[in-house]
């Protein structure tokens, strides 16, 4: 209902006095139950009727009614409801006049059926439709929580109260109907199966998995049904929201994806599922049963399943190689844990930061590192990995906090203040009224020289900063007797609140501002140019983009800025040199074409038809605008653009980046942005050809030659430190002792002055040949300033006995902050902390006496 709150609120007019809705929603903030239970889900269809102040609870009740018993042909006598405890209006509707008996009528507290849609906002008592799936249990201490008895399928929302920060509750200027009513709920018990994951909708996914993993779901065990129910629930969500333009990535939405196809691949491995290919890949072939099944529900994702597909295979590939990592980070930690409690002397166990980082960033199940851990006697701080997991939660939680406007008394403010009149479309000049005036968020009569202001017009020619143009500058003029300036205010952004209210935010340059004040409201000419040469750019950008790699491709974000654009979009590769050169030619072409752009105010039902793109997640109204460039682009925009492509003159990628997986980013310049880029480029090419005393057509050859000149002198400096090693190596070699006494090993921990990473290599590989099999070498040195090398080099008869070079020398660097491993005969490690390398050492060198010696005795 999130769409109609501003028409719940009075905020924003109502359409249609009434309507219905079919939703896909994703819910993921309880995914732990999804299969757990009998209808927790990620991905469920929402139906649901709304009244905008037309009918109300009595009609709402009854329409429940008849949709229920009648066109659904449920059972009347195994239909139960429960009411708000204080609602006897809704009571009395519910026995007297649709004749449900009292005993089937349950009131409920505030939690079950209050219904609020967050802190604040519209809100108000509900009532629930529940169907009993056992009627023989009768009606004595009957629990409608009581899930294997009852599903709650239709909720009735009688919202007539805002909710203020205060938790008071006013009531709505109309009283309105909201209802939802669950398609998966509704088809099991239509099915009659005994949960959702057994209808139609779900359980054809179920058993395309059951196959892939050779077994039944019929015979399996309720721990396998649950694996079979979490996959066949997560690849429904995972192709909808892919199908919608959600990809795979480590933010927002994408994240969402993400984590969902991890889950399913992680309970796929456990249940043994296997694709048909060499890589063992399996989403893809179960996302196949799911497109089968949606033309129903949506037509589109059929239309998308190629670049879905390929889209689950690369994800798939990509999290194998992430859980193969963390398999064998997995076995590291076991060892390090049966090594520090072998020293002190306790029982081992993982630690809880150490098993959620396999869970979090490597994938792994809870579940596989206890199994794993307890094959080699180490247990699992529980405890530890539980208050990381609400951590996390708080973490997520945080993300979606409610944005509230910050302004003191934002209320009054709302009932005050209208929408703003935006008249910058065809003027960048105007007279308006002053209507409020916020001084640190509060509400003001009048703002003096030298003040932070935020100024409220009832109409402006200053664009506020939304589809990724950022708001004008400007400027706002008080005059006295239409000659004399009484008051300047300079504007460096515009914002959109409340709706549809400009808050010009600004400084008091000269005099004081009042509210009832009338202002000359003067957006900066240049400024306003380069952002409409750059939205125009954007638009062309898109188009292009659809044009050399694919038109499935679709926008994640952009940024339209005075001197750049900046444009987000789904796409799994870098783009080739010869990609960006054909965008960039096709863009300059249209350019040049000099083609005059269309801009019309029309129905969302007329634009989609006539082709226009929407950017995915974006509100748009009955009425919309759209942007053509006859030919090129046809797109839903409230931004501002150029009249003529003529006028962009230019357009020059500057940069194209990943910014997340799935996610890539270009920036370019245009118009005027693009000139000074030039400019500046060319002022650097004189530059460095003066520098190199060269034409700029020979610049790379000599740069080229300079590179060749400098890797020549870096080899021969690195052979003299290589052979400074060694001669150190041979002076430190006497110092080698032995440990052992059925096996003797030689043993050698020193420091090595400042020599860096390769020489200590140089170093190390002399001191094996020298002291000869079994023997085993840390060295230490500090390169640079706040830098550390390490280096462990253990031959064949230390590696044989059960010592790992790669496993010994990470808790060594840890003591230096910092970490490494490698091979089992030579590893690696660096730190930041030079202070701690002695102290490092000496416990190599401790640690190693107590191993060797146990180990060679």
């Amino acid at each position: 209902m999130l769409q109609f709150k501003p028409i719940f609120l009075g905020k924003a007019p109502r359409q249609v006095p009434r309507a219905t809705t079919a939703q896909k929603c994703i819910r993921t903030n309880d995914v732990e139950n999804v299969g757990r239970t009998t209808r927790h889900h990620t991905f469920f269809e929402m139906l649901g009727n709304f009244s905008f102040g037309d009918y109300f609870k009595k009609e709402a009740i009854k329409w429940a009614w008849e949709l229920s018993t009648k066109e659904f042909g449920l059972p009347a006598d195994r239909l139960w409801v429960s009411v708000y405890e204080d609602d006897d209006e809704a009571f009395e509707i519910w026995h007297d006049e649709v004749g449900v008996p009292v005993e089937r009528i349950k009131r409920m507290g505030e939690e079950d059926n209050f219904w609020t849609s967050g802190a604040t906002g519209p809100c108000g008592p509900c009532s629930e439709l529940y169907y009993d799936f056992h009627p023989e249990r009768g009606y004595k201490n009957t629990d409608l929580g009581d899930d294997s008895r009852f599903i709650e399928f239709y909720n009735l929302v009688f919202m007539q109260y805002n909710k203020m920060d205060d938790g008071s509750l006013e009531p709505l200027k109309q009283k309105n109907i909201d209802t939802g009513l669950g398609l998966e709920r509704l088809a099991r018990i239509l099915q009659k199966v005994p949960n959702n994951y057994e209808t139609d909708l779900i359980y054809p996914i179920i058993e395309k998995a059951a196959e892939l993993a050779n077994i039944s779901y019929a015979l399996a065990d309720d721990r396998t049904k649950m694996n079979l129910k979490i996959i066949g629930d997560h690849l429904r969500a995972i192709v909808y929201l892919i199908s919608d333009g959600v990809l795979p990535s480590n933010i927002g939405r994408g994240y969402v994806v993400r984590r969902l196809i991890r889950r399913a691949v992680r309970t796929g491995r456990l249940l043994g599922v296997k694709g048909g290919g060499e890589d063992g890949v399996f989403l893809p072939a179960i996302a196949e049963k799911v497109i089968e099944l949606s033309p129903h529900i949506d037509p589109d994702v059929k239309a998308r399943g190629h670049s879905i597909l390929d889209e689950l295979q690369r994800e798939e590939l990509r999290f194998v190689q992430t859980l193969e990592r963390g398999e064998k980070l997995l076995d590291q930690m076991l060892a390090e844990a049966l090594l520090n409690a072998q020293k002190s002397e306790t029982l081992p166990c993982l630690s809880g930061e150490d098993v959620f980082l396999l869970y979090d960033t490597f994938g792994f199940p809870v579940e596989i590192t206890t199994e794993v851990a307890e094959e080699r006697g180490v247990k699992i701080d529980m405890d530890g990995f539980e208050v990381e997991m609400e951590n996390q939660r708080r973490q997520s939680q945080a993300a979606h906090n409610v944005v509230k406007l910050a302004v003191e008394n934002g209320g009054d403010l709302a009932e005050n203040v209208h929408d703003t009149e935006f008249l910058g479309y065809d003027t960048l000049s105007a007279r308006a009224v002053v209507e409020s005036l916020l001084l640190n968020g509060k509400s003001v009569i009048q703002v003096s020289e030298g003040s932070e202001v935020e100024v409220l017009l009832n109409k402006t020619p200053f664009y506020a900063e939304s589809g990724g143009q950022i708001g004008d500058h400007g400027f706002l003029y008080v005059t006295q007797d239409q000659s004399k300036q009484t008051a300047v205010v300079e504007i460096k952004d515009v914002q959109k609140s409340l709706g549809s209210v400009f808050v010009h935010k600004g400084t008091i340059r000269e005099g004081v501002l009042e509210v009832g004040r009338e202002v000359e409201a003067a957006v900066d000419a240049k400024l306003r140019q380069r952002a409409k040469v750059h939205h125009t750019a954007t638009h062309l950008l898109q188009s292009a983009l659809k044009k050399v790699i694919g038109q499935e491709t679709s926008q994640a974000g952009s940024l339209v800025a005075f001197d750049r654009l900046r444009f987000d979009f789904n796409f799994h590769r870098p783009l080739h040199d010869s990609e960006l050169e054909e965008i960039e030619n096709l863009i300059n072409g249209w350019i040049g074409d000099g083609t005059l752009l269309q801009t019309k105010v029309m129905s969302l039902t007329d634009a989609k038809e006539a082709g226009a793109i929407a950017m995915f997640g974006e509100k748009y109204g009955e009425q919309v605008r759209v942007v053509e460039v006859p030919g090129v682009s046809m797109e839903l925009c409230g931004g501002t653009h150029v009249s003529n492509t003529s006028e962009i003159r230019a357009f020059k990628i500057i940069s194209e980046q990943g910014i997340a997986s799935g996610i890539r980013r270009v920036e370019a310049v245009a118009g005027e942005a693009f000139i000074e880029y030039i400019n500046a480029r060319d002022s650097q090419m004189k530059l460095l050809c003066s520098t190199l005393k060269v034409k700029a057509e020979e610049v790379t050859t000599r740069v080229d030659n300079l590179l060749e000149e400098l890797r020549t002198v870096r080899n021969e400096v690195s052979a003299l430190r290589a052979k400074a090693a060694v001669y150190k190596a041979s002076m430190i070699a006497s110092k080698a002792f032995s440990v052992g006494t059925s096996k003797t090993i030689r043993v050698l921990v020193e420091p090595m002055d400042d020599f860096d990473a390769d020489a200590l290599k140089s170093a190390a590989e002399y001191l094996m040949d020298t002291l000869q099999d079994p023997a085993a070498i840390i060295l230490g040195s500090c390169p640079d300033e706040g830098k550390v090398s390490l280096v462990a080099a253990f031959t064949p008869g230390v590696v044989d006995i059960g010592i790992q070079a790669g496993k010994f020398i990470g808790p060594i660097a840890k003591l230096c902050g910092g970490g490494g491993g490698g091979r089992p005969n030579f590893a690696q490690a660096g730190g930041r902390k030079p202070e701690n390398l002695t102290n490092a050492l000496e416990k190599a060198r401790t640690d190693l006496i107590l191993i060797l010696t146990e180990k060679a005795n």
